[in-house]
């Protein structure tokens, strides 16, 4: 089960919708802190041979299988749809512009939208676009799927003249290959040549699900999570769970290795196909594992031809990615698929009846005409403790006398060289991370974010590791009792996280010394912030949902915090919109700082208000102590669409470029281009 910052952003902002259409419940006493996992390493182990990984394999998954096959019955789950540059030569130097909002400088994430200055990249309903940005006219435009598939999410890398545009859904057929070729079995990245009219120059499609991706240089390293291709047999009513994991186990017991090793398909720019498995001597795998996942890192190189991907994989699964300059961290929680509880929204009262159709950013009606600005209050710690999580009433089909101990799993590899990573450590903590940013690499070590959850104690804690072998080297825990965490960043030497379950505490902790890191600081105030922003000058900005002191969410809010005294971290600015909600609180990609000018742009879906400002671009202008609304961006209605082939539109506002003096802003509909001071319209560019 992957976590990422979109899908369990989508899982939080949903709860929080919740809340708001949910009727008052009755809470319980604070949870005390969770029972410590102790730590250890783990060494990765490379497999003698085919036959050693067969029999490991089929060992480790054995101890796996239950009655309906590797993991819990078949359950649906909605998820939110989600769907590097260079210089001109010989030319003037591309206009000053912002680039993707990622969590390392250096180290460039997969977008809808990328930039050079000169150029601006769109990947939108399978097009990819090419915009100038002296004319704001499209010079290049090419078709990657038939209008049937413009569902499929996708993003871009790009590096000079070369763009990887990766569909991290699986059955993506490629444009003009209908007749010829069935849909891929997992995500597909398409190699792109820019230098002319774009046209495509390779593909690779791994049979596996899209974990993440990362990029330093025009080196790409993809990670994709496999698992086995066994069938199991059909089974009858009539079959106790006991008959149903016997004859499972036995299936298992007779897999061939084909059946693990993870296999990916390359197409060159002929389009001649060739099927590829990674070699057993490439497979390595912890001391302990399930056997029901592979993980997988490819790299490719933007600015060659896609001839090999130096695949190495490890049986291990994969959740969570987080890269540095010199590092690829993979992390994995080994027990996710655990049966557990699902934490209530808390509410305070029954709020009037909500629209169906609000309940998610994308359906969201409108902007109140002028969100709320408002001084600073002073925080009053909530009279209700927080509530336990009730436990869940759903039985297990073969229920196990004690939950195991949640733990995620780190393994690091180094990426310094050109071609295969390689992989250096691995090692564990307590608990399960948020996010990408609940990782932190710094001066030879890692900081990890967890909360640890056992029955209904849980508690949060930062970890600091060795980077070179992964142990610990010390921790501060006692974070949130009774909390999970909502949002985490590290600057420096120092650490940030937010924690909620009716109020807010956002600690500061002091790391300068990993063996004894500490807590120095905590403010509490209602509501949570699901995103952090460095601001500099002992300034940090917050994006998430202002609540009631009972912890009933009430509507996006961004906060200005001055932690210049890590002892005394104070709020000093807030905005507030009453019923909405901002893909930037699960997406960072969504959120736009350019301190040049102090201009924050984000996202904003809002229930109440004028259908005309549906999915608009709130600008905001953040100063040495006050937030200042400067004002919405909208973009124009479409056109109905009545064939039910084809995905709706959404005119929804989803990212935001600075270049030059304009801003930039891209919905499915188009470009529009706006003076960045006054917000005036400059020019309106069409997606045909």
């Amino acid at each position: 089960m992957r976590t990422s910052i979109r899908t369990a952003g989508a899982v939080t902002l949903a709860a929080a919708l919740l809340a708001t259409a949910c009727s008052s419940t009755e809470t319980r006493s604070g949870a005390g802190p969770a029972a410590p996992v102790k730590l250890g390493n783990i060494r990765l182990v490379s497999y003698s041979g085919c036959d050693d990984m067969l029999a490991g394999l089929r060992a480790a998954t054995a101890k796996n299988v239950g009655p309906w096959g590797l993991g819990s019955p078949p359950i649906l789950y909605a998820e939110a749809r989600s769907d590097a540059s260079a210089a001109k030569v010989g030319g003037a130097a591309p206009p000053e512009h912002s680039t993707t909002n990622t969590h390392e400088a250096g180290v460039d994430e997969p977008d809808l939208v990328k930039t050079d200055g000169d150029r601006v990249i769109t990947v939108n309903r399978g097009v990819l676009r090419v915009v100038d940005t002296a004319t704001r006219k499209v010079t290049g435009t090419l078709k990657l799927v038939d209008a049937e598939q413009a569902w499929a999410p996708a993003d871009l890398l790009v590096s000079g003249d070369r763009a990887l545009v990766l569909f991290s859904g699986g059955g993506i057929i490629p444009y003009g290959a209908v007749a010829k070729r069935a849909p891929s079995p997992g995500p597909r990245y398409v190699l792109v040549d820019l230098s002319g009219e774009p046209k495509v120059i390779g593909s690779l499609t791994p049979d596996g699900s899209h974990v993440d991706a990362r990029m330093v240089g025009s080196a790409v390293r993809i990670v994709v999570r496999s698992q086995p291709r066994i069938d199991f047999p059909e089974t009858g009513p009539d079959l106790s769970d006991n008959e149903r994991t016997r004859r499972n186990t036995e299936v298992v017991a007779t897999a061939p290795i084909e059946a693990w090793l993870p296999k990916y398909e390359l197409t060159s720019a002929t389009g001649v196909t060739s099927d590829h498995t990674v070699d057993c001597e490439r497979v390595s795998h912890p001391a302990e594992y399930s056997g029901t996942s592979m993980l997988t890192v490819h790299t490719l190189d933007l600015s060659q031809a896609l001839a090999e991907t130096a695949p190495i994989s490890v049986a291990a699964d994969g959740d969570t990615v987080y890269g540095t300059g010199s590092s690829l961290y993979v992390t994995s929680n080994p027990r996710w698929w655990w049966p557990r509880s699902i934490e209530p929204a808390s509410v305070e009262e029954a709020p009037a009846a909500t629209p169906t159709a609000a309940a998610t950013p994308a359906a969201a009606s409108g902007l109140d005409p002028a969100p709320t600005l408002l001084p600073e209050p002073t925080p009053t710690p909530s009279d209700t403790p927080p509530s336990d999580t009730p436990p869940s009433d759903t039985a297990s089909p073969t229920p196990t006398p004690e939950e195991p101990p949640e733990e995620t799993e780190v393994h690091r590899f180094d990426i310094t060289a050109a071609g295969a990573p390689r992989y250096v450590a691995s090692g564990k903590v307590p608990g399960r991370l948020l996010n990408q940013y609940s990782l932190s690499e710094h001066e030879g070590h890692l900081r990890v974010a967890t909360t640890s959850t056992v029955g209904q104690n849980s508690s949060s804690a930062v970890y600091v590791l060795d980077s070179g072998t992964l142990a610990e080297r010390g921790r501060v825990g006692d974070l949130g009792l009774g909390e999970r965490i909502y949002s985490v960043r590290f600057i420096g030497p120092v650490g940030y996280v937010v924690t909620f379950k009716q109020v807010d505490p956002l600690y500061t902790l002091d790391l300068r010394d990993p063996a004894a890191p500490r807590k120095t600081g905590e403010l509490k105030i209602t509501g949570y912030s699901a995103y952090l922003h460095p601001a500099g000058d002992g300034r940090l900005i917050g994006v998430g949902q202002e609540a009631s002191e009972k912890g009933r969410t009430l509507g996006t809010q961004v906060s200005l915090f001055d932690v210049s005294d890590p002892a005394n971290p104070r709020r000093l600015s807030q905005m507030f919109q009453k019923d909405s909600g901002s893909e930037a609180e699960w997406d960072p990609h969504a959120f736009l700082y350019w301190a040049k000018t102090g201009t924050a742009v984000l996202p904003l879906n809002s229930w109440t208000g004028p259908e005309q400002t549906n999915g608009v671009a709130l600008v905001l202008n953040i100063g040495d102590s006050a937030i200042t609304r400067t004002g919405t961006i909208v973009h124009p209605k479409p056109k109905p669409v009545n064939d039910t082939r084809f995905a709706p539109y959404d005119p929804g506002i989803r990212r935001s470029v600075v270049i030059g003096d304009s801003l930039w802003t891209v919905s499915d509909l188009g470009l529009k281009v706006s003076d960045l001071k006054e917000l005036a319209d400059q020019a309106w560019i069409p997606f045909s």
